[in-house]
């Protein structure tokens, strides 16, 4: 689903990389040393403010956990040298899980990069064309097919609504109704944009577009896309703690984040901008301090192509990296994955699968995930070089505004540390 970045709008739709002659031996030596000397203190120096840096890095992840980001993952590797890895959690959340930087963790729609590379491959070998209609792989089950294609499901100018906080889909998302969700079943509840939009002619964001590329993948190649993923992405890459959900559970013996969501009351005032709850409407789960409900519990698998992955920090920088870097697609693909169309709301453009942010420490790409308990942000440098996972144990609860104010920091200072930029002056408040 979409999470799109900490302080933009992270709810479902209702994230930083640097001897000549005998007689002049002396004075080289001299001038030798005297540089040497220079390098080791500038080097000296450069490792004492990489340290600060961490410090205050780990700080500003206590705080916006304190914060009611709850609990806070941050991995920032600068491409040489050990990777800072931070973990920091609320007092009362260490009742559930001591939080860790290697835990398992729902990466909601950085799934969609995933499912954007698998389409993308099958371009590279002839078997899709970005140009394909909908209708001709889905006949029938997507309104308006004949007038949209792949590019621009994978880039969300389809036209597509969302389904998410449809009446009928609302009880899947929050727990309180065990559904199995087809992706056939998500695209005939997915509604029209309001207002309505033309194919090709406006970005918004729809997880129903992954849905039907979901579909369109597993029609071309005969296989699953729990199947796909596994052996075109996760296996050649080593990534053994990712896959695709396919129910609510976790794998045995593996570590994961205990996610949470606020109350019913707290949710209410969260949505009341973008839809107006009934009065009691929230997440199933277990009661938790401070107005907080356990979701870990509830079923991802409805994201399915859109956003049911689940990884670790490192492991989701790793495939960002490779993709960035070239090692999952050729050139002409790579091209066109980072070809964007204008999207404000996402902080630049998006691409195909691919967001592409602007920082106060420069360009980023990668992509933001969330579902109920889980929030996400992971990005590279433009070469796949440097990258960078913020991961938050709560979707919904950083868009209070404390919440959303210390995220925003952290988010923003790690992304610095990642391109090797100073971090942003502390504000006042934070």
């Amino acid at each position: 689903m979409s999470a799109h970045t900490s302080s933009r709008h992270r709810i479902l739709r209702a994230a930083l990389t640097v001897a000549l002659a005998t007689g002049m031996t002396g004075a080289l030596m001299g001038c030798s040393d005297a540089e040497s000397e220079a390098e080791s203190s500038a080097a000296k120096t450069s490792v004492e403010q990489g340290a600060s840096a961490d410090e205050r890095l780990a700080d500003l992840a206590q705080k916006a956990a304190d914060g009611g980001s709850l609990g806070v993952i941050v991995r920032v590797d600068r491409g040489k040298g050990t990777p800072v890895e931070i973990a920091r959690q609320a007092a009362w959340t260490k009742d559930d899980h001591r939080i860790a930087a290697t835990d398992q963790f729902r990466v909601g729609s950085n799934t969609k990069t995933v499912t954007a590379t698998l389409v993308l491959q099958q371009v590279a070998e002839g078997r899709i064309s970005l140009a394909d209609s909908v209708e001709k792989w889905l006949p029938g089950l997507v309104k308006g097919g004949e007038n949209i294609t792949v590019r621009m499901l994978l880039n969300h100018t389809s036209g597509l609504g969302d389904f998410l906080l449809t009446p009928e889909f609302l009880p899947s998302l929050t727990g309180q109704e065990q559904r199995t969700w087809r992706p056939e079943d998500l695209l005939a509840n997915t509604p029209e944009q309001d207002p309505p939009a033309e194919p090709g002619r406006k970005y918004s964001y729809s997880n129903a577009n992954y849905a039907a590329l979901g579909l369109i993948l597993e029609k071309v190649t005969g296989s699953s896309m729990a199947e796909l993923i596994e052996q075109k992405i996760t296996k050649p890459l080593g990534m053994k703690d990712s896959f695709l959900a396919t129910n609510a559970d976790w794998p045995t013996g593996k570590q994961h984040v205990t996610g949470y969501e606020p109350d019913a009351k707290r949710l209410k005032d969260i949505l009341s901008p973008t839809v107006e709850l009934p009065e009691g409407v929230g997440f199933k789960g277990p009661e938790r301090p401070e107005g907080n409900i356990e979701t870990a519990a509830i079923d991802p698998s409805w994201a399915w192509a859109a956003g049911a992955m689940v990884s670790t920090a490192q492991d989701w920088q790793r495939f960002l990296t490779a993709l960035m870097s070239g090692e999952l697609l050729p050139k002409a693909q790579m091209k066109q994955m980072r070809t964007t169309v204008a999207a404000p709301e996402e902080g630049g453009g998006y691409g195909l699968g691919l967001m592409k942010v602007n920082t106060s420490c420069g360009t980023v790409w990668g992509h933001t995930g969330g579902l109920p308990g889980y929030s996400s942000e992971i990005y590279t440098d433009a070469g796949g070089h440097r990258s960078v996972a913020v991961l938050t144990s709560t979707n919904f609860g950083i868009k209070e505004k404390t919440a959303a104010t210390a995220n925003k920091a952290l988010v923003e200072a790690a992304t610095c540390r990642m391109l090797g930029k100073p971090l942003p002056a502390e504000r006042s408040g934070e």
